[in-house]
């Protein structure tokens, strides 16, 4: 399942996983939302309640995209956050489901920080 992330000058493909979280997120796109920043990472809170599933950690990697119950948030990965060891790897508040990964350069979000909203939309044949 393919999509697309839009926030800022920030123009990114991602696919979502084959999970029962992953699909429910994917049958509410398109998505906006306001962009929360927590170090490296976005999270933005959507109108959907997902329990933690098998794949709930908090042993992420730059690029993952994840669904967090406690917040009720998509999370996306792009750098450290505030829990990750001096220049280690993301962490998030809390585990999150996994449900994608973005394709290509994460890093580029970044240059987003400042930016809202953010946007999830479906691509390609499913349009």
């Amino acid at each position: 399942m393919e999509v697309r992330i839009r926030v800022g000058e920030a123009d990114l493909k991602a696919e979502l996983l084959d999970n029962e979280t992953a699909r429910a997120i994917y049958d509410l796109l398109p998505i906006e939302g306001f962009n929360n920043v927590w170090g490296d990472e976005f999270y933005f809170e959507i109108p959907l309640y997902m329990p933690p599933d098998a794949s709930a950690t908090q042993d992420v990697n730059v690029g993952d995209i994840g669904y967090w119950p406690a917040g009720k948030a998509i999370a996306i990965f792009f750098g450290p956050t505030p829990l990750s060891k001096a220049g280690g790897k993301p962490v998030p508040a809390g585990p999150v489901n996994i449900i994608g990964r973005i394709k290509g350069d994460a890093a580029l979000l970044k240059k987003a920080k400042d930016s809202n909203p953010i946007y999830i939309e479906k691509t390609g044949r499913d349009v």
